[in-house]
């Protein structure tokens, strides 16, 4: 069948293959249904996915994704200034928004430590938010890191660093599924992991 399938659309699909959840099958389908678009689609949809670094930054507050130096987020005086939310990843902030439970700030660490796939603390935004602890009026740290043995493993490593500033440093509490993550959690789910949040201890 390959041989019947011209060499740059093969490309094509072996290039969609490598997109995150795309199986060469769905990779396939994807490419035959951007040949029957209209040149100008295609055209657009290329120039959109060229540029797309050329507009994102990372907020020099939160470092999340953002299209300015300080995010929406960050920029919003109306929200809980002395409560962080750390997490892993920015689609973790974009799922703990949509509960519509959480208003304070956030922190994004880019990762978790994983020392089989050699990323330590000074890989993550750690240093950052020690710096941020130290100068802002925060009151609670909630670390909001996906519930697998990376996750964990950076929580334990984050409540013994925070610990000298004498802060409040709790965890998302139950709903979260062990293995599971932010970013494919429901918002009900979500939402009571937040409500039920506790004090974290590494005793």
């Amino acid at each position: 069948m390959n041989n019947i399938i011209p060499e740059h659309i093969r490309i094509a699909i072996s290039e969609l293959s490598k997109l995150p959840g795309i199986g060469p099958k769905t990779a396939q389908r994807l490419a035959f249904h951007l040949l029957k678009q209209p040149e100008s689609h295609l055209q657009n949809l290329g120039e959109k996915i060229a540029h797309l670094r050329s507009g994102t930054m990372l907020c020099e507050n939160c470092f999340i994704l953002s299209a300015a130096n300080l995010c929406d987020i960050c920029q919003d005086s109306s929200r809980d200034q002395t409560t962080v939310c750390v997490v892993e990843h920015t689609l973790d902030v974009v799922a703990i928004e949509k509960t519509m439970q959480y208003k304070g700030l956030y922190h994004v660490l880019h990762g978790v430590i994983s020392p089989i796939d050699g990323i330590g603390p000074a890989d993550l935004r750690v240093q950052e938010l020690i710096k941020r602890v130290s100068q802002s009026p925060t009151k609670e740290i909630i670390l909001a890191t996906n519930p697998s043995i990376e996750g964990e493993t950076t929580a334990l490593y984050l409540v013994k660093i925070l610990k000298p500033f004498k802060i409040s440093v709790t965890r998302i509490a139950l709903g979260m599924p062990i293995g599971g993550e932010l970013e494919y959690t429901d918002d009900i789910t979500l939402k009571r992991a937040l409500e039920g949040r506790r004090e974290y201890s590494d005793n």
